[in-house]
């Protein structure tokens, strides 16, 4: 398989962690507005354990490509399994926040994560059937 093709799988599945990205700074930033609009901005108090979940849960998304890197059957299908898992909680923690906190936050989930996500799914499982 030559490098370009060799690439594209975790390409697609970084483009993926950059949407969540994205997605994350922009439901942070309307959260902030929706409450600064109201003038009660809550304070937002975090547990160390609480701020070290969600770096985990931000930084597993490296995973899926790293993993896809590797030309082995077994590290693709921890990729897909990985990364399926991944776009999938994110979807609907994001369409939950889009029900809460406004409609643009389901769609900019929806084609921020899901969207380049099932791609590198379908990607991820076209090579593991070849592999």
């Amino acid at each position: 398989m030559d490098d370009s093709r060799q690439l594209r799988l975790p390409v697609v599945w970084l483009i993926t962690a950059v949407g969540v990205t994205i997605y994350g700074m922009i439901q942070i930033f309307t959260y902030l507005a929706h409450a600064g609009a109201q003038e009660a901005t809550p304070p937002l108090n975090f547990t160390a354990a609480q701020v070290w979940t969600i770096t985990a849960f931000y930084g597993a998304w490296v995973i899926p490509a790293l993993l896809a890197l590797i030309e082995r059957r077994a590290a693709i299908l921890a990729s897909l399994i990985l990364g399926g898992i991944l776009v999938v909680l994110t979807t609907l923690a994001g369409v939950f926040d889009g029900i809460r906190d406004g409609g643009h936050l389901v769609v900019l989930v929806l084609l921020a994560v899901t969207l380049p996500g099932a791609v590198a799914t379908a990607l991820s499982w076209r090579r593991l059937r070849t592999a």
